[in-house]
């Protein structure tokens, strides 16, 4: 019976149980298409998919989930839903994930629309493990996610600001 209550919910989640050795992904971004497409692609390559469109989902989802890399959208329509208008962009989400035990060391690789030159250097500044832009190549995404998890990478350890003040 402890067993069986370990399925309970979805199909998928009971499946995520039977097969232990598949790696989870979360997919963090605001558009349904991109979210479906991309969770289709990995799950037909033997990961586990968890998707948020937004900050705050990405966080319960981190919590709840816990993945073992995370693609990012770096674009996000102010969260007016929840009637704040919260700003958030990647950016923010990385800095939030970075403050929770559960996500310190998880991978994180951009997938975003915006314009490479300006977004590139800071997102891997941030400590972003590899940056992608949309449309994008879906046989590269595998293989940086597959190396990335394969070779054990972690986030990228930012100094604090007020350490790289200082130095």
């Amino acid at each position: 019976r402890a067993a069986g209550a370990a399925c309970l919910g979805s199909a998928w989640a009971c499946r995520s149980q039977v097969i232990m050795n598949r790696k989870k992904i979360l997919v963090v971004d605001d558009n349904l298409v991109i979210l479906k497409t991309i969770s289709m692609k990995l799950a037909a390559n033997e990961y586990d998919v968890c998707t948020a469109e937004d900050g705050a989902g990405a966080v319960s989802a981190v919590r709840r989930d816990k993945p073992d890399l995370i693609l990012l959208d770096l674009s996000f329509p102010p969260d007016v839903a929840h009637g704040g208008g919260v700003p958030w962009d990647g950016f923010l989400i990385m800095n939030w994930l970075r403050r929770l035990d559960e996500a310190k060391g998880i991978p994180i690789v951009i997938i975003t629309g915006g314009d490479p030159a300006k977004y590139k250097d800071r997102a891997l500044a941030a400590g972003a493990v590899s940056f992608f832009h949309k449309p994008i190549n879906n046989d590269e995404l595998l293989t940086v996610i597959r190396k990335t998890l394969e070779d054990g990478k972690t986030a990228k350890e930012i100094p604090s600001p007020a350490l790289s003040q200082t130095a």
